[in-house]
């Protein structure tokens, strides 16, 4: 048996010893990541050890542990012949990750008795690519001793490591031979080109791992047909997908029957409905005929301004761009009216979620925000149920600042896109109104005053390391809030105009204390309530104006409200703040009942701009709704966590049916408690009239509820009308009614041509019980208009002309004494060119008009 040479160069080391240098360091691995990745193969009782003639001698133990023998074993050879990692030697053989026995060099790297091969070589005139192993047997660029090899993990007589060998290096070969050592990657590239081949002789056979039919096929590649079905499917059980779609199923259940005959039937009464069905019409259609003329509305002619006499809803004017004409608006109305309850339940979630409740506590919020029983009483007031902007946009700008209630303020989750769309959001929700919008812009200044002073103090105060803000989150809130402050003057200047013109217009402290709920409110249902409406109809009774004093937001959600003050997932100063901002708004809420309003609404009143355009305090109940909200919330979501949790040691750990039902519970009540008993009337129809008479018109009888059927009637043509219904009422307007009550007649006829009105009328169905009940049959020629039946009402159309100048009928013929009956009716209009035509004024220009009206009734009037 040959003996081994010290790697060095030195004296070779005596057989059965350690592979130790004589001289000089010992040659050590060169190890990535700190140590080899391989397991080392050891030998059972019939392993075999190779010697430097190339013979195999049986051993019986194995240790990781460089072997005797004078073989040279780098870093995993075992004593007996054992393969670590595929980096063992025998007799003398050097490799470089692949090791075989008979002197064979491997990779270019071996030599043996004095055999130098260069890249490719071995011993006995056995060459394999640089993967070679005793007896001429190669196997995946990994070899093992006694012809046999493993898939890509070499050992001897069978052993086999891991594959994950680590890499090394050796000096060139021994007893004075050496070889070119190729560089790591090409003998990388080389193992790679010919791994997974056996070579035997002249056949090549393939080398396959047997146990890859027993694993599962591959998973084909998906096309893209299946990519973005997939993609389909995953946006449709999305959170904020099932949210919408759920708010919008919600909407329409909690809200039926309006859209059982959308076409016909309107939500609580006929009167306000028809008003802003007209408001949303008028809107869409002069955006597309003339914008300019958008606050020129073509109602309470010939005034100025007359759009902004009452809330515009004026953010849905894209809707009004679709269709014309009176069933039109009543679709887009009733559709209008379901889509703002959706939008409320989904603001009010979004809100609770960003602010860090659960997903049932958001569920609850949202769900008692829009369907608190005292907003079944504001059914009829559109602009007041569009109030789910203000949750939304909150949401929006607190998740762009990466701020929520229960998480405090986090950097990272900044997104400057976040808080354009925010303030986009709140300043479409200022320009559905002011009732509702005025009060949220305030709130936002103040937010935003209270954000910055806050920020500031922190930042230089307390906070050691300043936390980011960011240059595009400062441009956002900048650009943002120029947005909305603009659309807030845009939407001012023509109300400060009509305060301007019409004084009448501004409410007084003796206005809102008509309206100003006392604090019975707070527990009294309206009756559209389908839970608490009979049982509270002794408490409405004693309330002065019901309808806008009735302010029960839900005594479950007061139940959790008060629970959520006591468990919670917010901080307890958190549940404190709120409470407060609970308290303080319900007392500007009560207006002048909380002491005269002294120290609460009345300042409020006097001093912010618009705010004394604001006659129903008890409308401020929204922003009370929505902090109980975020405390039920807290508590909800306190809860779900706590179910979870018991769930957790439950086998199997899912909830039961009863923690589910206890969990869902809450949300149950609250839908419950905001069922309603809205009626749904049926619009009023159309007149013939209204589609056929141009304008100025004016129809009659004329007042508050009937004009706003009129403005509905007028979206046919949308021609001038001099009626109108809104928040007040102008002096003109008054003076038309007050003057026509004798119509027709010649006082009232000269008025209405003053004004500018070609055509006046009557609608029967309406005349019961009115002055025009008599005298809608009465002559007409002396006044020098025409009377015309047209369906169900009559339409009188003036002359034009100065008032009193229009030539008089006369009758045809009259057995009363003296009078001329045959007078020449041709001659004035056939004067000659020459002829003066201004008579002398001592000439009688203007006949007795009076006489034919004061004729014996028994005589002929025609």
């Amino acid at each position: 048996m040959t003996t081994g040479q010290s790697e060095t160069g030195g004296a070779p080391a005596p057989a059965g010893d350690s592979q130790r240098p004589t001289s000089g360091p010992a040659p050590h691995p060169t190890v990535e990541d700190g140590g080899s990745k391989g397991r080392a193969g050891t030998s059972g009782s019939d392993d075999r050890t190779a010697d430097g003639a190339g013979r195999t001698h049986p051993t019986t133990t194995a240790h990781p542990e460089p072997a005797a023998d004078g073989n040279g074993a780098e870093r995993g050879t075992g004593g007996a012949s054992t393969a670590a990692d595929a980096k063992s030697s025998a007799s003398g053989t050097a490799a470089e990750k692949k090791s075989g026995a008979n002197g064979t060099a491997a990779d270019a790297k071996s030599s043996a008795s004095g055999t130098a091969a260069e890249k490719k070589s071995g011993a006995n005139g056995t060459a394999a690519d640089a993967k070679s192993s005793a007896s001429g047997t190669a196997a995946d660029a990994k070899t093992g001793a006694n012809g046999t090899a493993g898939n890509g993990k070499s050992g001897s007589s069978g052993g086999a490591g891991d594959g994950e060998q680590t890499k090394t290096e050796l000096d060139p070969g021994a007893r004075g031979s050496s070889g070119d050592r190729p560089s790591g990657k090409d003998a990388a590239a080389d193992a790679e080109q010919k791994a997974g081949e056996k070579k035997t002789g002249d056949t090549a056979v393939e080398a396959k791992d047997p146990w890859t039919a027993f694993g599962p096929a591959p998973e084909a590649t998906p096309g893209r047909p299946r990519r973005m079905a997939r993609a389909v499917g995953r946006s449709l059980i999305h959170e904020w997908t099932l949210a919408t779609l759920g708010s919008l199923a919600l909407a329409v259940l909690m809200t039926w029957p309006t859209l059982r005959y959308p076409l016909y039937t309107m939500p609580q009464d006929t009167w306000d409905p028809s008003l802003q069905a007209w408001q949303m019409a008028w809107s869409g259609h002069i955006l597309l005929a003339n914008p300019a003329q958008l606050w020129q509305s073509n109602s309470f002619f010939p005034e100025l301004w007359s759009f902004a006499f009452s809330d515009t809803l004026l953010g849905y004017a894209p809707a009004g761009m679709i269709g014309t004409g009176p069933e039109a608006a009543v679709l887009r109305y009733n559709i209008m009216f379901v889509l703002a309850h959706a939008l409320a339940t989904f603001g009010a979630y979004a809100l609770a979620r960003q602010l860090g409740s659960g997903r049932m506590g958001a569920a609850v919020a949202g769900v008692a925000f829009a369907y608190a029983p005292w907003l079944l009483s504001q059914a009829g007031h559109l602009h007041v149920l569009s109030n789910g902007g203000i949750p939304l946009a909150l949401a929006m700008l607190a998740r762009g600042h990466g701020w929520s209630l229960r998480h405090g303020y986090r950097p990272e989750l900044r997104h400057d896109g976040w808080v354009y769309a925010g303030w986009l959001v709140a300043a479409w929700q200022l320009s559905l109104g002011f009732g509702i919008g005025l009060p949220f812009a305030y709130f936002l200044g103040g937010a935003v005053l209270v954000a910055v002073v806050t920020w500031y103090v922190r930042r230089t105060w307390f906070w050691a390391v300043r936390r980011p803000f960011g240059i595009r989150l400062l441009v956002a809130n900048l650009v943002g809030g120029a947005l909305f402050a603009g659309v807030g003057l845009l939407m001012a200047i023509p109300y400060f105009k009509v305060t301007e013109l019409h004084p009448n217009a501004e409410r007084s402290v003796g206005d809102i204390g008509l309206f100003s709920p006392p604090a019975s409110g707070f527990v009294t249902a309206p009756a559209e309530s389908r839970i608490w409406g009979g049982l509270h109809e002794g408490a409405r009774a004693a309330l002065p104006w019901h309808p806008e004093m009735t302010l029960l937001p839900g005594f479950v959600l007061y139940a959790l409200a008060a629970g959520g003050l006591l468990f919670s997932v917010w901080k307890l100063r958190q549940r404190l703040l709120l409470l407060a901002g609970v308290v303080g708004t319900m007392v500007l809420a009560m207006g002048t009942r909380f002491f005269g309003g002294t120290w609460t609404y009345v300042p409020l009143f006097e001093h912010l701009p618009g705010w004394n355009g604001l006659r129903t305090p008890g409308r401020l109940m929204l922003w009370v709704t929505l902090l109980l909200c975020l405390l039920a919330a807290g508590a909800v979501t306190a809860f779900t966590d706590r179910v979870y949790e018991l769930a957790r040691q439950r086998i199997p750990s899912w909830p039961g049916p009863w923690l589910r039902l206890a969990a869902v519970l809450p949300l149950l009540l609250v839908a419950v408690e905001g069922l309603n008993t809205t009626p749904h009337p049926v619009a009023p129809a159309q007149p013939t009239a209204l589609r056929l008479v141009d304008g100025p018109m004016l129809v009659l009888p004329s007042n508050q509820s009937l004009d706003q059927h009129v403005m509905l009637w007028s979206t046919s043509h949308f021609q001038d009308v001099v009626n109108g219904g809104s928040g007040f009422t102008p002096r003109q307007l008054d003076d038309v009614r007050r003057v026509t009550q004798s119509f027709p007649d010649q006082t009232s006829v000269d008025y209405l041509r003053t004004l500018g009105v070609r055509n006046v009328v009557l609608l029967r169905d309406q005349l019961a019980g009115t002055p025009w009940e008599i005298s809608v049959d009465l002559p007409v020629d002396s006044l020098g208009i025409t009377r015309e039946e047209m369906g169900d009402a009559v339409v009188y159309r003036l002359s034009p002309g100065e008032p009193g100048s229009a030539p008089q009928p006369q009758p045809t013929q009259s057995d009363q004494p003296g009078l001329p009956t045959n007078l020449p009716t041709g001659l004035p209009t056939n004067l000659p060119s020459g002829l003066p035509t201004n008579l002398p004024t001592g000439l009688p220009t203007n006949l007795p008009s009076g006489l034919p009206t004061s004729l014996p009734t028994g005589l002929p009037t025609r």
